[in-house]
């Protein structure tokens, strides 16, 4: 997702002079406080175990033998903040189906059947007081492990979720924790399970593939027509690269406006939320509930203002054959995956803030 430039985010008016000092004081306020809660509550009990457990472990899909067999994998941190650092791979994948592709209803990955829409790596800092979130184009060029050169989302169809944490793996040269798939169904009914997501389109936009047109301005997007939102490359200027900056900050609004806030209001919605990912997730088989809840604990100081939104350099789009595909940029990506691998996300953000996405984009 390489950066454009982008018109500034209109004002938001949430304090009753016009200002934004009240929303930027909420946005801080700690981005999973309740869940948190309920969590720490959770694993000091027997009986909170249980109900992680009930509520989780039987909805939720595990993806078999993720890690198994990879070889030849980037080394794990031993030293400093890097060794408590964790590195998810979030895919969302393509799959057209009338029945669950993730969760605990869902059959499982099969052979060229989905590859996958969406790439993800969530870094979680070491002191889990900063998070970076980068996406991967999922048209960008790379090797695929025993396939050649091709798009990073057929590795997801070439060989499931143990190919494709092996190919961001040979990438990157970050290893990654853990991996978890949702498929569009989910991010669908995760929208409408909060009421709907604001976002502001700064020009008028046409997606010719579904004939919809974005109006400038407003719009509050219910789980349908988000996926409408997020999904759009026709009409747009930069295509995959604008849909995945899309992708982002929508992903950022959801936190802060609908997390952040509604949520700290309704501490039932937090356990709808919990089930609700469970129905729609799968996980590899190696991240036990618990390891979850641990997680989650962890992340207690987490705070929406303190996560980085950027996408991978890259050097634009390009023609390989019939096959539109994105170009990685070498030169800065070798750094950025370096950041990663030491633990320094926030020291490199802020030396490269034109790659940071932007609260609006088009």
């Amino acid at each position: 997702m390489a950066i454009l430039d982008h018109p500034p985010e209109p004002p938001r008016s949430d304090d009753a002079d016009g200002t934004t000092t009240g929303w930027r004081r909420r946005a801080r306020k700690p981005l999973i406080g309740l869940l948190v809660c309920v969590l720490l509550l959770g694993v000091a009990s027997l009986a909170g175990i249980l109900w992680l457990q009930a509520k989780v472990e039987g909805s939720i899909q595990r993806l078999p033998d993720t890690f198994t067999g990879l070889t030849d994998r980037p080394a794990r941190p031993t030293a400093g903040t890097a060794a408590d650092a964790m590195n998810i791979l979030v895919l969302g994948t393509d799959t057209r189906s009338d029945t669950a592709t993730t969760g605990a209803e869902a059959p499982g990955w099969k052979p060229g059947q989905a590859r996958s829409d969406t790439m993800l790596i969530v870094h979680l800092d070491g002191n889990r007081r900063a998070a970076s979130v980068v996406s991967i184009p999922r048209d960008s060029w790379v090797d695929i492990p025993r396939h050649g050169k091709g798009k990073v989302n057929w590795a997801y169809s070439f060989g499931g979720p143990s190919l494709t944490v092996e190919t961001v793996e040979t990438m990157t040269d970050v290893r990654i924790d853990h991996l978890a798939v949702v498929d569009w169904d989910g991010f669908e009914a995760l929208t409408d399970a909060v009421g709907g997501v604001d976002i502001d389109i700064p020009k008028t936009v046409y997606d010719s593939a579904h004939g919809i047109r974005w109006e400038a301005g407003r719009h509050h997007l219910d789980g349908e027509q988000a996926l409408l939102y997020v999904r759009q490359r026709y009409g747009l200027q930069e295509g995959d690269l604008d849909r995945v900056a899309r992708q982002q900050a929508f992903l950022r609004t959801l936190l802060e406006q609908a997390l952040a806030q509604e949520l700290r209001t309704n501490p039932e919605q937090v356990l709808d939320l919990l089930a609700l990912f469970a129905k729609h997730a799968s996980v590899d088989d190696d991240w036990s509930t618990t390891q979850m809840a641990k997680l989650a604990a962890s992340l207690r100081n987490l705070r929406t203002a303190d996560i980085n939104y950027l996408t991978v350099p890259t050097e634009g789009t390009a023609m390989i054959g019939d096959q539109s595909v994105v170009r990685l940029d070498p030169s800065r990506d070798r750094d950025l995956w370096r950041a990663v691998r030491e633990d320094r996300m926030d020291e490199w953000a802020e030396e490269n803030q034109d790659l940071m996405t932007p609260d609006v984009v088009r």
